[in-house]
Parts: C-alpha cells; structure tokens; sequence
C-alpha cells in the first residue's frame, strides 16, 4: 500500500501492480481498494494499475466536509503520483465521478464510464436516497447500508445479509458521497452538460442482463459523448466477473484507434 496526499491535506491509499501503460480503477458505493483488486489483479499484466481507497473508506482519510471536487483532486493526486497521464476506468457511481472528472480537464488519457447509474429523465424521485441519508444523521449504519442495497433492486433477504458483512458499514457513510455525485438526492437525471465536455476517446460499458434502465442509459451516455463506443456484454449484471471484464478493457484501452 502506498498514499498520496490530495490538495486539502486528505492522505488517499493506493496499490499499484503491474506494468504498461497507466490506468486508474475507479470503485463505486460501498467499494474499498480491494473490491477492484481482482481486476487489478487481471489486467496488471499488461498495465500499470492503481486501485485506491476513495476518501471516508478503508485506510484512506477525509475531510470534514465532502464536495465533489474534493474527489476529482484526489484524482489529480493519483495522477501526480503516476507520472502525470493515465486512463480511467469507473464503475457504477464510480463512472459518474469519473465523468465529472474527465469533464474538468484532468489528463486522462481514455475513459471507461460502466454503467453509471443515472435514472431515465422523466423518473420521479423516491425519496429513498433521503431515507437512507436520514438513517445515516441518525447512527444506523447497518440499515442505510440495507436500505441502499434494497434501493438499487437488491431483494431485501439478500440485502439484509449483505449489509452485514464485516466493515461494510464502516463504509456507510460515504453513501451520501455518492449520491451527491450521482445527484440521487433530487432525482438522477444524465448530466448531458458534463458528458459533452468528456473529449477523450470513451468506452461506455453495460451488462445486457442489467436493469434496462441501466442499459438504455448506457446507450444513450455514448451518444452523448464527443468520442464514444458501446460495449454490451451478454449475459452479464452490473457487476461482471474480472475474468469476463478485463479483455473487454484491454481491447478498448489498447487500441490505437479513438
């Protein structure tokens, strides 16, 4: 484990494996370092992979107060750290700060945006987000933790179980981080204003047996994009086996083609 210390003072964690070409692994809700490392694992054969502990989870530190911008510096930093250029993949409210930070002109060279979880624009909010930020103000880690899951289609058996999974809800609380990235608070609609300032070459990634709002989203996302292609997986959900995932990366990143 290495660290880096971002623009505000925030030490950010990191492992590095591999070598090639740089890529950065961006987790998304509830992830630490180590839920990417298998992918790391897979594509460190051929790249020079950073997977990190975003701010508030595992060892790395954070702020008293959470912006978005404070992520897209701890970016910046892992950037610096790297030798200034890489590309990026995001997973899941991951893709969404990617996209964010893509959009402020960091030096990334390709960007890989799976399955940003933006809702359809005519969705009506659920209050859900809320509820689980309420949970959170009230100390009930655990069942923000349940409630989220049960938020995202989880049936609430599997939910339960999952949430209580050891240092899972040591995570709880970056919750509200992700949804303030992914807007879900006020109703998560696609942020074509940010997409459209995302000029490097861009794969968008969906799992065809995701929610079809997740794989219309997608679709639409590449449309968006000054400089996109669509990859649909067959078979797969949102989260998809390293094995399965890190040629597709490969390819993508790969290639001499935008």
């Amino acid at each position: 484990m290495e660290k880096v210390t971002s623009a505000d003072g925030t030490t950010i964690a990191y492992e590095r494996l591999g070598t090639g070409p740089r890529l950065i692994l961006v987790g998304g809700a509830l992830c630490d370092r180590r839920s990417l490392l298998p992918l790391a694992t897979g594509l460190g054969r051929h790249f020079d992979v950073v997977t990190y502990d975003r701010r508030g989870r595992g060892d790395s530190a954070d702020s008293p107060t959470y912006g978005v911008q404070r992520e897209v510096d701890d970016l910046g930093a892992l950037l610096t750290a790297m030798g200034g250029t890489a590309a990026v993949y995001g997973h899941s409210s991951g893709a969404g700060l990617v996209a964010i930070a893509a959009s402020t002109g960091l030096p990334f060279t390709k960007v890989v945006l799976h399955e940003p979880p933006y809702g359809p624009d005519d969705a009506e909010p659920t209050g859900d987000a809320d509820a689980v930020l309420e949970l959170l103000a009230a100390g009930h880690r655990r069942e923000a933790v349940e409630r989220h899951l049960t938020m995202t289609g989880m049936p609430e058996p599997m939910a339960r179980e999952y949430a209580a999974t050891p240092g899972l809800a040591e995570c709880a609380p970056t919750l509200a981080y992700d949804y303030t990235v992914m807007g879900l608070t006020v109703g998560s609609r696609v942020p074509v204003d940010v997409l459209a300032k995302v000029t490097q070459p861009a794969l968008v990634v969906a799992g065809s047996a995701s929610p079809p709002f997740m794989v219309d989203t997608a679709r639409r996302i590449a449309t968006i994009l000054p400089a996109a292609r669509y990859a649909e997986l067959a078979d797969q959900h949102h989260a998809v086996p390293p094995e399965i995932l890190a040629p597709v990366l490969h390819d993508f990143l790969s290639s001499r083609k935008d």
